[in-house]
């Protein structure tokens, strides 16, 4: 019974908003690093910098995993905040940003490939120092293009985590709509150049919507009344078990 009493009980939306704003540090932190160091279509600079700042480069990409983490506990939460809506949906929305964050973690393989390649001995033996400093840039693309793969997965993300809000009746419906908005604009990185293309417009209908739902779940939280309505069913059917 102390269970099912528990589950009744929403988790705390504010604790909710404070994760998602951690990951959103950590992720502007991670990537300010790695821009320090990476000169984009260089690639002479970009091994120069790579060799001399191999600590900020290092810290970038620990910091860019620690907030894969983050977002993957974040997930976790989500879904126990909007299971009671629909436990089918929420599972897909957990399952597209969990399959996101993996792909985001394996493309961090490549991040940390110009390192290895730019300090084998027998590569730079075996090859031309520019051709070398090229395979490390090319490792970069690589990573970049795999990355790209993880936006579309966190588009079907954003969309089904706005068709919950829209249904949730504890939070602003509105809410729902942008953050719809900001999975079909994400969906833009099927294409990256399209994307690249559309960035002041697909950048702004991304952040703009997840920051409006972090400040409010922080300021704001949930209508814990309603979701105790949503959630009285399940808990109901739990205990007729």
């Amino acid at each position: 019974m102390e269970r099912i009493v528990d589950g009744s009980r929403p988790p705390n939306a504010r604790i909710i908003g404070l994760v998602h704003l951690s990951y959103v540090l950590m992720a502007f932190l991670g990537d300010f690093f790695i821009r320090r160091v990476v000169v984009a279509g260089d690639p002479a600079a970009t091994a120069t910098n790579l060799l001399a700042h191999e600590g900020t480069y290092r810290a970038g990409f620990a910091i860019g995993l620690v907030g894969n983490l983050i977002y993957i506990a974040l997930t976790a939460l989500f879904y126990r905040l909007f299971k009671p809506v629909n436990r089918t949906i929420s599972l897909l929305m957990a399952f597209f940003s969990l399959i996101g964050c993996t792909t985001q973690i394996v493309a961090g393989v490549l991040q940390v490939a110009p390192l290895v390649i730019l300090r084998d001995s027998q590569l730079m033996g075996a090859f031309k120092v520019e051709q070398v400093q090229a395979a490390a840039l090319a490792s970069l693309r690589i990573y970049s293009a795999t990355f790209n793969i993880s936006f579309v997965l966190f588009a079907l993300f954003d969309f089904l985590l706005g068709c919950l809000i829209l249904r949730s009746t504890f939070l602003p419906r509105v809410l729902g709509v942008l953050m719809m908005i900001a999975g079909v604009s994400a969906m833009t990185f099927l294409y990256p150049p399209l994307a690249i293309a559309l960035k002041a417009v697909v950048l702004p209908l991304g952040a703009l919507p997840e920051g409006a739902l972090m400040l409010w779940l922080i300021v704001k939280g949930v209508n814990v009344a309603r979701w105790e309505e949503r959630a009285a069913p399940s808990v109901a059917a739990v205990s007729e078990r």
